[in-house]
């Protein structure tokens, strides 16, 4: 950049030299303005990518995780699933260690545009191991919640993600602990810890004045063998949401939601706690590596009753906010990962399940329950092929299995079984 810069300096004195005839009469100052200008932009960095795609459902109308539902009369579609271009700005001290950094992200598809980050953050440099993130990013809980879209070798992020923290990111301060100093003893470890809204992005506002307190401390990938490497974290998330009603239901032990109606419910804070722990090993080999993945995650959701998924906004029934349902769930998903002779091939399995009320399952699911109880198991089968490092193609074969229960449309397995082709350019 800097060459670049000197160059066009160059060219800018030689014909501005040339229009007044002497050199002598050249104003420097226009040289150091434009060549401050340059330098300006040689701490920005741009990056993004797209995600066209085409999906086979089994029915018209079925319900998705991967993608979205498809329309009442939609069994195939051809979509941007994301369209993402990024902004990043980083600063260096003397010794070329962070200062400060920002970022702005953006999703733009055919149903339009929306911001995915905007965030700064602050370094210090005494220690070199502290820093402070500001705005809007992702949450610091598990792993998946964390990896990136363009990286993650299956289309979409697990049921359980998606429901418990949609879109990833929250507005909120977050403090990490993250040694930029190679013999420090504590490199291969990370903590993050940071207070949010608690409403993510499914909502335009934060409409109470509950926070969510997050924390996340990994170990970072670490050779435990030349053939063996080992990273993983453990994870907690601390919130709930403001009770608008008195009007709560929790599982009792017959199977069953029972109301409490107190009076007193009103203003209180209803719970949202989460456990998690991850862990991944890499087996590196000629070929490229073998790789296996879990996290499991447990916990209370507050919800309504007809959604497990965190509210983004208060929830209303008929014009009046709506009751609040507490359920206990867990979740975890399974991958195993292997490149097929080369990086360039790779071969993708993931097994994942998400129950979202623990103490109903079932035929005892009818009368009061609804989807929203209904436990999920999810096989995918994927082959990703890298041709280069701008382009990835994804086949994905996705099999959702809900259990039978006694409401109608969930008495048998639903037909929701679907395909996918993805091709993402990326820069």
């Amino acid at each position: 950049m800097l060459t670049l810069a000197i160059l066009l300096c160059g060219v800018f004195s030689v014909s501005y030299a040339q229009q007044k005839g002497s050199l002598m009469e050249f104003d420097t100052s226009m040289v150091k303005k434009l060549l401050l200008t340059i330098k300006k932009y040689e701490y920005v960095g741009i990056s993004g990518y797209m995600q066209p795609q085409f999906q086979i459902s089994q029915s018209e109308g079925a319900k998705s995780f991967n993608g979205g539902d498809f329309a009442a009369n939609v069994n195939n579609r051809f979509i941007l699933r994301r369209g993402r271009i990024r902004f990043d700005y980083a600063r260096f001290d003397k010794n070329n260690m962070p200062q400060i950094n920002f970022v702005f992200q953006f999703d733009g598809t055919e149903r339009g545009v929306v911001i995915r980050d905007f965030w700064g953050r602050i370094y210090e440099n005494k220690l070199n191991m502290f820093s402070l993130t500001t705005g809007m990013f992702a949450r610091p809980f598990g792993f998946e919640i964390n990896y990136s879209s363009s990286d993650r070798e299956a289309p979409e992020r697990g049921r359980m993600s998606q429901i418990l923290m949609k879109t990833e990111r929250d507005i909120g301060a977050m403090v990490t602990l993250d040694s930029r100093v190679v013999k420090n003893f504590i490199k291969n470890i990370k903590f993050d810890i940071g207070v949010f809204n608690g409403q993510g992005l499914s909502g335009t506002a934060d409409f109470d004045s509950h926070k969510d307190v997050i924390s996340r401390l990994s170990l970072k990938p670490s050779k435990i063998s030349p053939k063996l490497i080992i990273s993983g974290s453990v994870s907690g998330l601390f919130g709930g949401m403001e009770q608008f009603t008195k009007y709560i239901y929790k599982m009792s032990g017959n199977q069953s939601f029972v109301v409490d109606s107190s009076a007193s419910n009103l203003g209180k804070i209803a719970p949202r706690k989460y456990y998690g722990a991850d862990v991944q090993i890499k087996i590196p080999n000629r070929v490229g590596q073998t790789e296996f993945r879990a996290e499991y995650i447990r916990g209370t959701q507050t919800a309504t009753q007809s959604s497990s998924e965190t509210p983004g906004v208060i929830p209303t029934l008929n014009g009046k906010n709506a009751p609040l349902y507490i359920r206990n769930f867990d979740g975890a998903y399974f991958y195993f990962l292997q490149h097929l002779g080369s990086k360039k091939h790779q071969f993708v399995a993931k097994y994942d399940w998400y129950d979202p009320n623990k103490k109903v399952k079932g035929t005892e699911i009818g009368k009061t329950f609804t989807a929203a109880d209904i436990r999920f198991n999810t096989l995918g089968l994927g082959y990703v092929v890298y041709p280069n490092d701008n382009l990835k193609v994804t086949f994905w074969y996705e099999m959702p299995k809900n259990e039978k229960t006694s409401l109608t449309d969930y008495s048998t397995d639903v037909k929701d079984n679907n395909f996918t082709c993805r091709v993402q350019y990326r820069f």
